[in-house]
């Protein structure tokens, strides 16, 4: 659930430095609490959250510095695959039928949050399957060195992570957890849910009443921590998510290009006037976009509708949130085609 943005070609040109530097020193590479800047978060840490400095240090004095991070997160998928690429690593045969299996297991409870939420059990199990393929990849990195590596030495994005390494500590202290234990993304995103620290400590939920929040193992936790997610960020219940869409002849100038539209710009009354037709049942006064992914076959026209752009603040990737839309609507229609007295699916407009 990280924003990622192009790197400069000089920061591009160090981080390889430091790739190469590390690829040969098997040596593993530890935090220098010596660091200036560390020295300072140290600072902050002990007076703005009333941390131990002696225990702090201990805890960062563990923290391993990664290269191999740095790589990683300077080419995403999102930034180096086309939408027809993207779309075969997540929609496929076998993660479609891994999740009939994963709604099947766990029905009574998805649907349980369905209700109270109002969040489409598709777009729980969407989310879920796009993010850690329902449980099988949820990352093997330590969050603690994920987070120092790119807070201390990524400039880029130091600021954003330094200040999810502090949510990070807090949030270990407050579930009472050891903070070199979990494990999650190259970007530090943890667990079943893959909340980033800031996001754990402002949307998961104990969806099971045992006092804890857990999104590493407890499937409840995660998905009522997603449907929580969805319902801070605007979701509206019973909306259609997008549309397809193709360009009629009244449409003027040149055909849009795929870009990442992040927000609603248009209405339903404005996009059919420009000439894009598509269905729907919302208002002509609801907020619609042009959105265009270049597939297998050529370029592809939807309108996403404000619920769309609820799944972009999950990852803010208009190629991500059309993955966990259709990969949750294949799930859906898979599971009802196998056993019409299974899920009942709450449907979106696809």
């Amino acid at each position: 659930m990280t924003e990622f943005r192009p790197l400069a070609g000089v920061i591009a040109l160090m981080i390889s430095a430091t790739a190469a530097l590390a690829a040969n020193n098997d040596q593993a590479v530890y935090l220098d609490l010596e660091q200036a800047n560390v020295i300072a978060f140290i600072d902050e840490m002990v007076t703005q959250h009333e941390f131990d400095r002696e225990s702090l240090r201990n805890v960062l004095a563990q923290a391993e510095i990664k290269a191999s991070t740095i790589d990683k997160i300077s080419s995403p998928a999102e930034r180096t695959l086309n939408w027809g690429e993207y779309r075969k690593i997540f929609i496929t045969r076998e993660r479609v039928a891994a999740g009939v299996k994963f709604w099947r297991e766990n029905q009574a409870m998805l649907e349980r949050i369905e209700l109270e939420t109002g969040v489409p059990v598709a777009k729980l199990v969407g989310i879920i399957g796009v993010e850690t393929y329902f449980g099988r990849i949820t990352g093997s990195d330590r969050v603690i060195d994920t987070l120092a590596t790119l807070a201390f030495d990524y400039p880029p994005r130091s600021k954003f992570f330094r200040s999810e390494l502090v949510q990070f500590l807090i949030l270990a202290r407050e579930e009472e957890l050891d903070a070199t234990v979990p494990l999650g993304s190259y970007a530090g995103a943890m667990g079943r849910a893959q909340f980033m620290p800031s996001s754990f400590r402002a949307y998961a939920v104990d969806s099971t009443g045992d006092g804890k929040r857990d999104i590493w193992n407890n499937w409840a936790d995660v998905a009522g921590s997603i449907a929580n997610y969805f319902l801070r960020h605007g979701w509206r219940s019973g909306e259609e998510v997008l549309s397809q869409a193709t360009l009629s002849s009244r449409w003027q100038g040149n055909a849009p290009q795929p870009k990442n539209s992040l927000k609603a710009e248009d209405t339903i009354a404005s996009l059919s006037k420009m000439g894009v037709v598509f269905a729907t049942d919302l208002s002509m006064d609801s907020k619609g976009q042009l959105l265009t992914y270049e597939g297998d076959h050529g370029i592809e026209y939807w309108v996403g509708f404000h619920n769309f752009f609820v799944i972009t603040k999950y990852n803010h990737s208009v190629m991500y949130a059309l993955a966990v839309h259709q990969l949750g609507q294949q799930i859906a229609m898979q599971a009802n085609t196998e056993n019409t007295a299974g899920p009942q699916v709450t449907a979106d407009a696809s």
